[in-house]
């Protein structure tokens, strides 16, 4: 929740800044600038560059707060690390009370340093000073009455904590510190945790970026890390293109033809909405555990969302250009070549991103099965093991190949395609 409400507050900070910064420079007054969101012109809309920017930097200066990273100066609060102490007061089985003190080390186990148990003197009376270690993030059951005089007989209890009264099952709270009582009347010392992530939940960016750079250079599972990406790649590329060789004429089938719309609607429409994931038990049974497998689970993730897709296009088709290419004498094949396949493209391409990313969002599952090498593998094996700094490192890598990919897809529709949105 912390981390939501930063986000929030820094977006809303960097609109009004790039707000007020591009008011101080001169508008640009053309058709374009004039434009806004309607019918379908992508052209009224471009992504603010600036915007971009600033969302990544926050993203990054976000992650690096919240994990305590050397690379930035500011962070939030993170784990209580250091000394604390409290008093008790304890009654024995006489109704005498008596104070001691209690002293305890909190440290932090990811410096490699284990601080030595603190030597203190056990003080006079029958409840003796005691003093214990409790590691970041963690808390700790302080048995004060195993040093106490007495502590072993039945009546004997600890009945307040700083002069605050506590009996089982209630808490006080002390310097940096929660201190709650167990049934059993033990003492269960919480330290301040902070705001900061754990390491073992989110490690710092340069975490990940050693370990890229380990991976990078000894591989990981006998396979390098180029042959891990690799292999996900082309198991990604092959599912699509199959998904998209069969979706597309399919699609335009669908589109065109009221028997094939009729006789392949019901299929698409209940095959659609099940998550690719819910057929790994049937792709195994069926194809077994091997490369065919994976490439089929990816294959069944891309055909409905092209079929869709293409059908979606070819729907989209305005009547009046078709009616126009007849009144000028335009054939069947003519219709179809210069008319509805180049309407119908942007839709396609939109399909084909959507899916790309489906695909690579299934690979991970896909790998999961038996599968020595590739990029889901990698995260899925590290999770096994609590490596969360592998796992996020597969994750960005995952996001910045995916990315890139969508890139690429950008640029061919924007040269294939340079009708769309006009």
């Amino acid at each position: 929740m912390a981390i939501l409400i930063f986000y929030i507050i820094i977006f809303v900070a960097a609109f009004y800044v790039v707000k007020i910064a591009t008011s101080f420079t001169k508008s640009q007054d053309d058709f374009t600038s004039l434009k806004t969101v309607t019918f379908g012109d992508e052209s009224a809309v471009t992504p603010n560059r600036a915007a971009s920017f600033i969302s990544v930097i926050a993203i990054f200066a976000i992650w690096a707060a919240f994990t305590g990273s050397k690379l930035i100066p500011i962070h939030v609060p993170g784990p209580f690390v250091g000394d604390l102490s409290f008093s008790y007061t304890a009654m024995n089985s006489s109704g005498e009370t008596d104070d001691a003190d209690v002293t305890i080390t909190v440290y932090d186990v990811q410096s490699g340093v284990i601080p030595d148990k603190l030597e203190i003197e056990p003080g006079d009376g029958f409840a003796l000073n005691d003093t214990d270690q409790i590691i970041t993030y963690r808390s700790g059951l302080i048995k004060v009455q195993k040093n106490d005089v007495g502590g072993k007989d039945k009546d004997y209890k600890v009945v307040a904590v700083n002069g605050q009264e506590i009996s089982p099952e209630q808490e006080v709270f002390v310097d940096n510190a929660r201190i709650y009582m167990t049934r059993k009347g033990t003492l269960s010392v919480t330290p301040e945790k902070g705001w900061q992530m754990q390491p073992v939940w989110l490690p710092a960016p340069e975490t990940v970026w050693s370990r890229l750079v380990k991976v990078g250079s000894e591989g990981y599972k006998n396979f390098t890390l180029w042959e891990h990406l690799g292999w996900s790649l082309i198991r990604v590329i092959v599912g699509f293109l199959a998904g998209a060789i069969i979706g597309i004429p399919l699609g335009y089938a669908m589109g065109l033809s009221g028997w094939f719309r009729g006789w392949f609607d019901p299929i698409v429409e209940f095959m659609r909405p099940v998550p690719p994931l819910a057929l790994i038990p049937l792709v195994i049974i069926w194809f077994g555990i091997g490369e065919q497998g994976k490439i089929i689970l990816l294959f069944l993730a891309s055909l409905w969302i092209m079929t869709i897709s293409a059908r979606a296009g070819v729907s989209g088709v305005k009547i009046s250009k078709i009616h126009a290419a007849y009144s000028l004498g335009a054939s069947k094949w003519q219709i179809m070549r210069l008319v509805i396949v180049p309407n119908s493209l942007p839709e396609i391409f939109t399909g084909a991103r959507v899916s790309m990313g489906v695909c690579w969002g299934t690979v991970v599952a896909a790998e999961l099965v038996a599968a020595q090498k590739g990029a889901g593998m990698m995260i899925i094996n590290a999770s096994k093991f609590q490596m969360t700094d592998l796992v996020i490192m597969g994750i960005v890598l995952i996001g910045v190949i995916g990315y890139a990919i969508d890139i690429l897809m950008r640029i061919s529709e924007n040269y294939l395609v340079p009708w769309k949105g006009k």
